[in-house]
């Protein structure tokens, strides 16, 4: 079982990576983005043919996705910043659902609907703890997750840009007010968290179910992740993350579990949820 909870590391690194993405997509941008994953999963899609198909190298490949990945996520984040840039956070995060919607049907026209051959970028043992063996796939999840949790946190604490965008999110009338550029930071972080999905849903898809549906739903489990920190604490969300990915890895060691893993992250949505009102219901029945 322990085997098959540090296999489940790997997604776990995944899931964290996604989470502190759409934390910060929250804080900054007030905007929940469905879309997060599947930006990413185009991207890595787009990777895929140029180097099978169009004889690019893999690395070459995987650059160019990792960047479309970032463009198309700007392109989103231009695209709200412009026309629903006085939108509640509701009906920002509603078009980011429609986007998913239309990059899943755009991957099943233009790909086809059978998971793509991935080369893995990486491959092999990393490390063998008492007889307990890692992944580099893991290795590198794990750590890019806590980088990007702790380089996120610098440059919101220290950086002229990062109290520039700490403005924006907190007092974003006032901000503007002042002369921020409201709209090119936001872009900024849309670009900034489409390319780090695309990058470790490269890393990662090849050793997971990599068909354009669950890629792009990848997002629940990094929804799942997000709310234990309540969209608000990134440390939170890498812990949730990771811990998502423990627990499905050790569940998938047990027959009568195997199945009931595909569903824990919903469980997780829906016991945060109810958590997070149990105040107004106890209000409520008094």
């Amino acid at each position: 079982m322990l085997q098959g909870a540090l296999a489940g590391l790997a997604a776990g690194g995944l899931y964290a990576v996604l989470a502190v993405c759409l934390t910060l997509m929250s804080r900054l941008v007030r905007v929940v983005n469905f879309a997060q994953s599947a930006t990413g999963m185009f991207g890595c899609y787009v990777a895929v043919f140029l180097s099978v198909h169009a004889g690019l190298p893999t690395w070459l490949a995987t650059v160019v996705g990792i960047v479309l990945g970032g463009l198309l996520s700007a392109l989103l984040g231009w695209i709200v910043s412009t026309w629903l840039a006085e939108a509640d956070t509701g009906t920002r995060s509603a078009v980011t659902v429609a986007v998913l919607l239309l990059l899943i049907s755009l991957s099943f026209i233009l790909f086809g609907n059978k998971p793509q051959p991935f080369h893995p970028i990486l491959d092999g043992p990393a490390v063998t703890v008492g007889g307990v063996v890692i992944s580099q796939v893991t290795v590198v999840t794990v750590a890019l997750a806590v980088l990007v949790a702790v380089a996120s946190r610098i440059v919101l604490s220290r950086t002229p840009a990062g109290v520039r965008l700490r403005a924006l999110s907190e007092r974003p009338t006032t901000a503007e007010l002042l002369g921020i550029p409201a709209k090119r930071l936001s872009v900024a972080v849309w670009a900034v968290t489409g390319v780090v999905s695309t990058l470790v849903i490269s890393i990662v898809a090849p050793s997971q179910s990599n068909d354009a549906t669950s890629l792009a739903m990848l997002v629940v489990p990094a929804a799942a992740a997000a709310l234990l920190g309540g969209f608000r604490r990134l440390d939170l969300a890498v812990a949730g993350g990771l811990g998502l990915g423990l627990i499905q890895g050790a569940a998938a060691q047990v027959d009568g579990l195997s199945v009931v893993r595909y569903f824990l992250p919903f469980a997780v949505i829906v016991a945060l949820l109810l958590w997070s009102q149990r105040k107004e219901v106890w209000d409520a029945a008094r």
